[in-house]
């Protein structure tokens, strides 16, 4: 019996190269709200995400009447 699978090499690498080739380093935060009313529920969502390469942001609004 023989062994079809790929022979694969493996090398060390430091974390430096490692956050590199994963995408580098990133810090992020998320929040909502939501306030149930006689009327409806209302609600808010914020994200905000920075890297080397740059910041995103995004919100949004959610609005449900009864």
């Amino acid at each position: 019996m023989t062994n079809r699978a790929a022979r694969m090499e493996t090398a060390e690498i430091s974390d430096t190269e490692l956050d590199n080739v994963s995408g580098g380093l990133a810090a992020g935060g998320a929040g909502c709200l939501y306030l149930d009313t006689p009327l409806g529920t209302v609600g808010g969502d914020l994200l905000a995400v920075a890297s080397p390469q740059g910041l995103t942001a995004g919100a949004s609004l959610h609005a449900t009447t009864v």
